[in-house]
């Protein structure tokens, strides 16, 4: 068979596969990616950049940017009404809830700019009874997939997935007597059926095939549509390239601290001369060290002071590299959207704080509409699978910041003595739970029934 499967990927995959790879290497962290990321000086020795290197510590300003957005958008639990609970409590079948999938799509979005949701069914054979079925948990289950794990797709005339080609490693460890082995597969749907290949030993075979009964291919596309929706790179390749000046200014500061502690070795030229003659004359030449750098001796001239002595950086060019990184981290979250106060320390205006606010909370609005959405597709594209299940109403939260509370509860009482009809006062009712749940914070299940009561009356 044409092992072409394992190697064909989409152009938009090409095109971002590095920047992709490095925004989930900065995410992770960790000694691994400090080794990439840190910069090694022209003048830099070997012996000198290796310590650096092992000194080095990385403040993950990526991953606290990315959980940050995501903790933000999803600090209220959306509402789910008319929906299953036991799916919602394992919407993975491996023990992720609803929210928690939904947390992994954010932070993907955040670090990539796109991200997939898979609505797959276990695969079984025959007709199961209904005790069976509940036995085997044989029902449609929602994963996260990351850009990277989705190579290839093409879309149709209808502008719909015509097909899609997710890249997969299996480890098998079943046997504790034979050692284990990784398997190299590939998983293609169309919107009729799907199938299994594995390459193993570079021949490349059919494993595993079976219908697609949704009638679509069952992935769900969700992309920034201000990012790759406009043919334009995502922010988060800004964030890991500030925050990898940041590290490498650190490391900078950190050396130049040990260097003020320790002190670098200054000697007069005739007393080199003197110690290279002795360690000539007794054959230790290879153990004088003439080096110049950083960590090694500096040697003068006669005509210059001629004093042996110890030098360090000055302690103002540290200070300054600190300085830098403060300015630097200031603007990462500025640039992002998160800041929402300036580096003057004069009082903002009632002005400028609304207009941070509301900066923040209409970037957190837009997320929770793209987030809702997905959501939505999903419980749609699992009752292709299921005719039995509920599409329940799905509703996100998408009010960030209320500034002036007292304000915003007196101009809902004035609202509330409006003469308006049964769909106004709904209307009215369900901003006061709001209201109710930003002075104390309501339950989810105990705001539903709230909602329910006022839908009812």
């Amino acid at each position: 068979m044409n092992n072409y499967i394992f190697y064909r990927k989409n152009p938009q995959y090409t095109a971002n596969e590095r920047r992709w790879r490095r925004s989930a290497e900065a995410y992770s962290g960790g000694r691994e990616y400090i080794e990439q990321a840190l910069i090694r000086h022209v003048s830099e020795i070997d012996m000198e950049f290796a310590e650096r290197k092992r000194r080095a510590y990385y403040f993950n300003y990526p991953r606290a940017i990315a959980r940050r957005i995501t903790q933000y958008a999803l600090s209220i639990e959306p509402v789910r009404r008319h929906v299953d609970a036991e799916l919602v409590d394992d919407w993975s079948r491996t023990g992720l809830r609803t929210n928690d999938v939904m947390r992994q799509v954010s932070t993907l979005l955040n670090v990539y700019g796109r991200a997939w949701l898979l609505v797959e069914m276990p695969f079984f054979q025959g007709q199961p009874t209904l005790l069976e079925a509940k036995k085997e948990r044989l029902r449609p289950y929602v994963r996260a997939l990351s850009p990277l794990q989705v190579v290839d797709w093409a879309y149709g005339s209808d502008g719909k997935l015509v097909w899609a080609l997710i890249a997969e490693e299996e480890y098998v460890n079943h046997d504790p007597f034979s050692p284990p082995v990784r398997l190299r597969r590939r998983r293609l749907y169309d919107r009729n059926c799907w199938r299994v290949f594995e390459n193993s030993s570079g021949s490349v075979m059919e494993i595993a095939s079976g219908v697609n009964p949704t009638g679509c291919v069952p992935l769900i596309p969700i992309t920034e549509p201000d990012g790759f929706g406009l043919a334009a790179n995502h922010w988060f390749e800004d964030v890991v390239r500030i925050s990898e000046a940041i590290l490498n200014n650190e490391s900078e500061a950190q050396m130049n601290t040990v260097k003020q502690m320790f002190g670098m070795l200054v000697v007069s030229d005739s007393f080199a001369r003197c110690a290279k003659k002795l360690a000539v004359s007794e054959g230790k030449e290879d153990n004088f060290a003439a080096t110049v750098a950083r960590s090694a001796a500096i040697i003068e001239s006669v005509e210059e002071k001629g004093i042996s002595r110890y030098i360090s950086p000055s302690g103002v060019a540290t200070d300054t590299i600190r300085e830098e990184n403060r300015y630097l981290k200031q603007e990462l979250y500025d640039v992002v959207g998160l800041a929402v106060q300036g580096n003057s320390k004069e009082a903002q205006s009632s002005e400028s704080k609304a207009w941070d606010f509301q900066n923040v909370s209409q970037f957190l609005c837009a997320r929770a509409e793209l987030l809702e959405q997905a959501e939505l597709d999903a419980w749609k594209l699992m009752r292709r699978y299921d005719l039995d299940l509920n599409v329940p109403d799905v509703h996100y939260n998408r009010r960030f910041a209320v500034n002036d509370l007292a304000s915003g509860i007196a101009g809902l009482l004035q609202l509330s003595g409006i003469a308006a009809g049964n769909a106004y006062k709904r209307a009215v009712g369900r901003t006061a739970v709001e209201l109710l749940d930003a002075i104390g914070h309501v339950g989810i299940k105990e705001k539903e029934t709230i909602i329910n009561e006022i839908d009812q009356e």
